[in-house]
C-alpha cells in the first residue's frame, strides 16, 4: 500500500492508518484505561509506575510524560483515545488541541469559529510548497 505514504506529505496532518493503529495499540489502550476511576487515581499518584504496566516504547512513554500530543499522534496515538489523558489532566478538547497548534485557547477558538486555517500555504512537505 505504497499510496498510504502520500498521507505523510500533508503538513500538520496525521492520517490514522492501520499501520499507526498497530504502532499505537498499547498507547491507546493505556489512554483508554484512564476511563476507570481507580486507574486515574493510580495514574495521578505515580505516572511513571503506572506506565510500567504498559508495553509502550520509551518514546511513547516520554511523549505521555511530556504531554507531547503531536509526538504521540506520530507514534500511533489516536486523538479520541488521547482525550482520556488530557481529560484526566483537567483539559478540555479545545485546550489540548490549541497546545498542539502552539496557540492560545482563545486564538485557536477564534480561528476555528472563523472557519479554520486558510487552505493557502504549505500544501506539500516534500515539495515545500
Amino acid at each position: 500500500h505504497a499510496y498510504l505514504a502520500e498521507f505523510d506529505d500533508i503538513p500538520g496532518t496525521r492520517v490514522y492508518t492501520a499501520k499507526r493503529a498497530r504502532q499505537g495499540y498499547h498507547l491507546n489502550q493505556f489512554a483508554m484505561s484512564l476511563m476507570k476511576v481507580e486507574n486515574r487515581e493510580r495514574w495521578k499518584a505515580d505516572e511513571r509506575t503506572y506506565l510500567e504496566d504498559w508495553p509502550l516504547t520509551d518514546e511513547q512513554k516520554q511523549g505521555v510524560l511530556d504531554r507531547d500530543y503531536n509526538r504521540l499522534l506520530d507514534l500511533g496515538g489516536n486523538i479520541y483515545f488521547l482525550a482520556k489523558l488530557f481529560s484526566t489532566d483537567g483539559l478540555s478538547f479545545l485546550q489540548a488541541v490549541s497546545t498542539m497548534n502552539g496557540m492560545s485557547t482563545e486564538d485557536y477558538s477564534a480561528m476555528m469559529i472563523a472557519g479554520g486555517r486558510s487552505p493557502k500555504g504549505l500544501r506539500s512537505i516534500r515539495e515545500d510548497r
